[in-house]
């Protein structure tokens, strides 16, 4: 009888990866980044250790939000003061801080543990074309072929 692999953390061998969000809608574009986060596009997944690759998203300006996401969707936060939440909807978020629109709904995907904590620092999101990790030599996956 063959036991269940179980990836050591010493062993794991992590990719970069580039995903392009030109017109890719947000859900779609997170849940695909969400998992290479964790590693569950690969045979060695294991649940407990972070198999993970290292995800750069560009062109984060451009992310499609479908039906009318981008005037009826709400995002708060709170000052921690009395009377200090603040709103904002999410098409003036993508206009302002589109990486934070896209790492919100990737972190909202993610454990929240410690595990998560730590495998959503291996995401990097830019709002154009241009990002600082070419030494890495990443891959650039085609979205279209995933989704």
């Amino acid at each position: 009888m063959r036991q269940t692999y179980m990836a050591k953390a010493s062993e794991v061998e992590r990719n970069w990866v580039v995903l392009d969000a030109t017109d890719i809608p947000l859900g779609r574009l997170a849940a695909v980044a969400a998992s290479m986060l964790r590693g569950k596009n690969k045979p060695t997944f294991t649940p407990n250790v972070d198999t993970g690759d290292y995800v750069i998203i560009v062109n984060a300006e451009k992310v499609k939000l479908t039906g009318k996401k981008a005037l009826d969707k709400k995002y708060y936060r709170h000052s921690g003061y009395p009377g200090g939440i603040k709103e904002t909807t999410a098409g003036k978020l993508r206009e302002e801080k589109p990486e934070r629109l896209i790492e919100t709904a990737i972190r909202g995907m993610l454990p929240k543990s410690r595990l998560g904590r730590k495998q959503f620092t291996h995401l990097h999101v830019y709002a154009g074309n241009d990002h600082k990790h070419q030494a890495q030599q990443p891959q650039v996956v085609d979205l279209e072929k995933l989704i």
